[in-house]
C-alpha cells in the first residue's frame, strides 16, 4: 500500500479569500516503510503573506520571489499523488488549499486524484479525547523527536507526522516469547503451563511502611480528608492506613 504524508504552509487561513500555498512537503510510505521518494516545493504565491502566517512558518515573500508557481508543478504533483492514500493532520485545511490550487489549473478535486484520505487529527481525537492533539503534543506523547521544529515547515512536519502516524497505528506489541521450538501450528503459539510456579510475597519492612503511611497522610491532607481509603475505612471501622 502506497501512502503519502502531506503538509502545506500558506499565506493565510482562507483559500476562499485568495490565500495560496507557499510550501508543500510530501513523504512516501510503502507498506508502512519510508522510501525516501519524497517531494518538497517552495512556491511563489503571487500575493502578500499575512503577518500571523509569517510568524508561524517564517517564509518571506522575498525568499519565494524566484520560486515556481503552483501551475508550474501542478501536473508533477498530481502524478506523484495519483492513487496514493493521503495522510494529513487536520485534512480539511490542506485539502481546501490543494483543491483551490488544482482548480485554478483545471485539475482536481484532490480526493479525485487519490485513493483516500486519513486525517490524523480525527484519529488522535478518537484515541485521546479531551487531550491536546496538535503535532507537537503528539510527538511528545509518542516519543517522536521534534527538537528541530522551531518553526513550522511542510517537509519537516510531514516527516514528523509520518513517524507519529506509524506510532499511532502500529498496534499492540507482541508479548509472546519465542522459545525456539517452532510454531505449534499455522498461526498458533504453543501454550506454556506456569501453574507450578509459586511467586514469593515480600512483606514491607518498618521503614517502607512508615514511608507509605507518610505518603498517604500527605495525600489525605491535600484532599482535605476526602481520600477514598480514609472514608471507606471509617465506614467499616478500619483505622489503619491501608
Amino acid at each position: 500500500m502506497r501512502q503519502i504524508v502531506l503538509d502545506t504552509e500558506t499565506t493565510g487561513l482562507s483559500p476562499q479569500d485568495g490565500d495560496r500555498i507557499i510550501e508543500i512537503g510530501c513523504v512516501e510510505l510503502v507498506n508502512r516503510q519510508l522510501t525516501g521518494h519524497n517531494r518538497h516545493y517552495y512556491l511563489n504565491p503571487e500575493r502578500e503573506i499575512h503577518e500571523d502566517a509569517l510568524r508561524v512558518h517564517g517564509i518571506t515573500l522575498e525568499f519565494l520571489a524566484d520560486k515556481p508557481r503552483f501551475a508550474d508543478i501542478a501536473a508533477e504533483l498530481a502524478d506523484y499523488l495519483a492513487g496514493a492514500e493521503l495522510i494529513i493532520h487536520n485534512a480539511p485545511f490542506d485539502l481546501g488549499f490543494l483543491d483551490a490550487e488544482f482548480s485554478r489549473v483545471g485539475l482536481g478535486p484532490t480526493r479525485a486524484l487519490v485513493a483516500g484520505v486519513i486525517d490524523t487529527l480525527v484519529l488522535a481525537k478518537e484515541m485521546w479525547p479531551g487531550k491536546r492533539n496538535g503535532l507537537d503534543a503528539l510527538c511528545d506523547r509518542l516519543g517522536v523527536d521534534n527538537s528541530g521544529r522551531q518553526l513550522h515547515g511542510a517537509l519537516l512536519d510531514a516527516e514528523l507526522l509520518a513517524d507519529v502516524y506509524i506510532h499511532m497505528t502500529r498496534g499492540q506489541e507482541s508479548l509472546v516469547i519465542d522459545l525456539g521450538g517452532g510454531p505449534a501450528g499455522a498461526g498458533e503459539v504453543a501454550r506454556q503451563d506456569f501453574s507450578h510456579l509459586r511467586l514469593p510475597v515480600l512483606a514491607p519492612d518498618p521503614d517502607e511502611l512508615a514511608a507509605h503511611e507518610a505518603l498517604l497522610a500527605a495525600l489525605d491532607q491535600e484532599s482535605k480528608g476526602r481520600t477514598v481509603w480514609r472514608r471507606v475505612g471509617a465506614e467499616i471501622g478500619y483505622t489503619d492506613a491501608c
